[in-house]
């Protein structure tokens, strides 16, 4: 969500709900609606959502247009609406976004003016669940990361939990019941405002092209592309976090739950079958279900599994990541449309393929180094053909390769793939 620096009296703030929340888990916050509408609390929500950028929503709105009227005329009207209770958000515009299977993921955006207020309320709630958040929950959470949740599940496997049920719930953020997503907010707030807030947010109509824009309410779910969308999931889904916990102290499960907003992994030193029966039914019980197709349990020292866009090899009692074949695809499929782009000068598709490339190379440094290669090799040849094609020669421009022009007179981030793997004492830290 931005990476501003927070305002001191925000992040003291923060830092008491906090303690508060870890100290007392039975306590049930009061008086929090008033924050959200304070004026330091959305100059903030606006500041990192101007940082965040994105698309406007379905009213239009930029931020150009806001900054031409001035940030803080958003600001005030806000804070208006909010504080005489005024305030109702705007519909949600759906958009569709290609998957590397074929499919499509649906993306909500709201308008700009709901983005700042859903981040206002998530600056004031996020602290109150992160204390009591699992330690095996890493998604969509302040100081955590994917790489955390790959190395953790690394050593569990290789400290004797081979056997992996891999797990994905179906359209998850398109499911979650309101009414229980609501109790379990409920659970730790009691700030009826607060909750009537969020239950707009959930309410809110969407607008979806592929209907004839017709807005229609939503019933179910929580919108992919909603800024506090993420918050709300990991409270559901905590749930099977904490039960699963409780199993395990009881002694009637056994092994680790590895969650990463929906996609999650259950390891164990046996075949997970109770797991596998508990997590169905818990699952069904709070009205969603694993995805049969994406479901599978698998021993990792005979068969290779999946997570995060990353596949785990075991080798001579060791866990090996390397880009999965699904990941593989969509980074070769945007290079590809990259450099399809003829009628672009050279500095501008070096820069945005720069861009590109750190990107996928922080995300996958903790792959084999062979394979970072192959994506140098790829690229290399994306690039002499396009230059081939631009130049109207008779084929790909193989010298331009070979002499290093791409990187030397060009500036191209390669060979840079070859980055050193990030070190097994990863630490997860546990409070913001």
């Amino acid at each position: 969500m931005g990476t501003l620096e927070t305002p001191t009296k925000i992040r003291e703030l923060q830092r008491a709900l906090y303690l508060r929340s870890k100290q007392e888990p039975r306590f049930r916050f009061y008086a929090l609606y008033d924050k959200v509408w304070r004026a330091d609390f959305l100059a903030h929500a606006y500041a990192l959502t101007r940082a965040n950028d994105g698309a406007p929503g379905p009213d239009g709105m930029t931020f150009e247009d806001i900054e031409g009227a001035g940030s803080a005329v958003l600001i005030e009207t806000l804070q208006e609406e909010l504080r005489t209770k005024r305030y109702r958000p705007g519909p949600v515009r759906r958009v569709y976004i290609p998957k590397a299977n074929g499919g499509e993921r649906p993306l909500g955006i709201p308008n700009i003016r709901d983005r700042v207020v859903q981040t206002a309320a998530k600056l004031v709630l996020e602290p109150i669940f992160e204390a009591e958040f699992d330690a095996d929950s890493f998604g969509f959470r302040p100081k955590r990361s994917a790489h955390q949740a790959l190395t953790e599940l690394r050593e569990a496997i290789e400290g004797g939990m081979c056997w992996v049920l891999d797990a994905d719930v179906t359209a998850y953020f398109d499911t979650i019941p309101h009414d229980r997503l609501m109790k379990a907010v409920a659970r730790r707030v009691v700030d009826g405002a607060m909750l009537a807030l969020i239950k707009s947010f959930l309410m809110a109509p969407v607008i979806d092209e592929r209907e004839d824009n017709r807005p229609r309410r939503n019933r179910n779910g929580t919108p992919q592309g909603g800024v506090i969308s993420p918050l709300l999931a990991n409270i559901y889904l905590d749930l099977l976090d904490r039960n699963f916990r409780r199993h395990v102290e009881a002694g009637k499960l056994t092994g680790r739950l590895i969650r990463y907003a929906d996609d999650f992994v259950l390891v164990a030193s046996r075949e997970p079958v109770c797991e596998q029966r508990w997590a169905t039914s818990l699952l069904t019980r709070l009205g969603l279900q694993l995805h049969p197709e994406k479901t599978r349990v698998v021993d990792v020292r005979r068969e290779e599994v999946s997570f995060l866009g990353h596949t785990m090899r075991w080798r001579h009692g060791r866990v090996y990541f390397d880009i999965s074949r699904k990941a593989r695809a969509r980074i070769g499929a945007e290079l590809r449309h990259k450099t399809r782009q003829t009628w672009q000068s050279t500095p501008d598709l070096i820069a945005e393929l720069n861009a590109y490339i750190r990107g996928v190379r922080s995300y996958y440094k903790l792959v084999l180094r062979r394979t970072l290669a192959k994506l140098d090799h790829l690229v290399h040849g994306r690039l002499a053909r396009w230059w081939g094609r631009k130049h109207a020669l008779p084929g790909p421009a193989w010298s331009l390769v070979r002499a290093g022009q791409l990187w030397r007179q060009h500036g191209l981030s390669l060979e840079k793939w070859h980055t050193p793997r990030a070190s097994r004492s990863t630490s997860v830290r546990t409070a913001p």
